[in-house]
């Protein structure tokens, strides 16, 4: 049986433009909204931007182009696929199964705290809940509206619930009548929206300082050990931005067609990606500077910066409201696009494994998100003194998959490939159909020697200081 029938019966993008809007609509998630633009402010903006970039063009490519091209040669989803590669490596499909079965639950659990605020917003409620305050667990302790929200059980489980339907939708239908389509229609709009708001903030009165500390490098008290730092932190967000080391891309290669180039479908991926980062930095540090006085401790990383610090935002800035609204709606598009690929690679690997149909893989992996997420839900509300070495649930779910289990899987990946199977295994794949691979010897250079080394450094760096 050759790859191309093993891909249409699993289903298949059905042409080119759907697989990059699908693949770059993975890739765009929560992550490159509101962790890129903290990142870049705190590790020396324009400088944080280049190395960002550089191993965007490098580091990056080079693990997003293997991923999909062992997904399209063995047409498989990433338990078969890497056992296909290498029998000895099939741990490592597991590995990449487990991932994102783990990721899901608690991403849908972010996802319906987006569209609260999003209801909330397109409500004309964005201004009360910024300023809302909430006693707490006793009278001097007050709550902020985001606080008082996650600490309930029931709107937060309701929301969740809610955004895991959602993300089943595209997935129920198949790959290209589900998935293809709705990222043909998601991608622009949500691309409208970036560059819409981005424009808008910058108009605003005193973002051109916000732009300085943005995009001009600052090198004040930079030393060896904050360079190493910054190196690790851009290697670190290339995980979140590009849906790396999760299984997805492996899937999504799957599902590729043998006539559509990879080398030149993985550049467009990381640019469109890569750009939605960059405008998403170019919305919130200048907007969170502007009404914070120019306080960059305002740009703190995680959902303080998200559901605290930018609605306080928004309630102060000029038409608020309206841009509240639309940020959000775009949020809620990043994190459905991006859950819809966490999902579709986890029913790949039910569908594979106990040949079941499409429905009934999907019922299986929406009962299993529903239970494993309440957990995360629960975490927060009346599970909120219960802790998993120190961290609360969602946290600690967040902490294994990103900060231990990604980087093993990215470094055992070239492992394999640069040493066990060679690169010649994925340049034969890149090369199909095409007359010449140029990236070849950045290629290898990267995958026998750059990317082991960054991956050391990403899985040391959590352990030694705090990114």
């Amino acid at each position: 049986m050759n790859d191309t029938k093993k891909v249409s019966e699993r289903g298949g993008f059905g042409s080119k433009i759907g697989f990059i809007l699908a693949a770059a609509g993975s890739a765009v998630g929560l992550g490159n909204i509101w962790r890129f633009p903290y990142l870049a402010a705190k590790y020396g903006g324009g400088f944080f931007l280049l190395v960002y970039l550089i191993f965007a063009l490098t580091f990056g490519f080079t693990l997003m182009l293997t991923e999909i091209a062992i997904g399209r040669r063995t047409g498989k989803s990433v338990i078969g696929a890497y056992k296909t590669v290498d029998k000895r490596f099939s741990f490592l499909g597991v590995l990449a199964a487990v991932i994102p079965a783990l990721i899901l639950p608690y991403y849908c659990v972010i996802g319906g705290w987006v569209l609260k605020y999003m209801t909330v917003f397109l409500t004309n409620g964005g201004k009360a809940a910024a300023e809302a305050e909430y006693i707490g667990s006793s009278p001097d302790v007050k709550l902020t509206f985001f606080e008082h929200f996650i600490g309930q059980l029931g709107q937060p489980a309701v929301f969740f619930i809610i955004f895991v339907l959602l993300t089943s939708i595209a997935v129920f239908i198949g790959v290209e009548k589900g998935i293809e389509l709705v990222s043909k229609f998601l991608m622009p709009v949500l691309l409208l929206l970036i560059v819409g708001i981005a424009i808008y903030t910058l108009t605003l009165d005193g973002a051109g300082e916000g732009l300085r500390y943005y995009l001009l490098p600052n090198f004040e008290g930079f030393t060896l050990p904050k360079l190493l730092q910054t190196i690790a932190a851009a290697c670190g967000q290339l995980f979140y931005s590009m849906s790396i080391a999760m299984g997805i891309m492996i899937t999504y290669g799957s599902y590729m067609r043998k006539e559509d180039s990879l080398e030149s479908s993985v550049r467009q991926i990381e640019i469109f990606d890569t750009a939605v980062a960059f405008l998403a930095g170019l919305i919130i540090v200048p907007a969170v500077f502007v009404f914070s006085g120019g306080d960059s401790s305002a740009l703190n990383a995680g959902p303080g910066l998200m559901f605290i610090t930018l609605p306080k935002v928004f309630s102060e800035m000029p038409a608020g409201g309206i841009i509240g609204s639309a940020f959000f709606i775009l949020v809620a598009l990043a994190a459905l696009t991006s859950s819809i690929s966490l999902m579709e690679t986890v029913v790949a690997v039910v569908m594979e494994k106990f040949r079941l149909s499409r429905v009934k893989s999907c019922c299986i992996v929406i009962v299993f998100t529903l239970i494993m997420g309440m957990l995360s839900v629960m975490g927060y509300s009346i599970w909120a003194d219960v802790k998993v070495f120190g961290m609360q649930i969602l946290d600690f779910f967040d902490f294994i998959t990103n900060n231990l289990m990604m980087p093993v899987l990215a470094f055992l990946t070239c492992i394999l490939v640069g040493y066990t199977v060679k690169t010649r295994y994925i340049e034969e794949e890149v090369m199909f159909g095409e007359k010449r691979f140029r990236s070849k010897l950045l290629y290898s250079v990267m995958i026998k020697a750059v990317c082991p080394i960054c991956m050391i450094m990403i899985l040391i760096t959590p352990f030694v200081t705090d990114i």
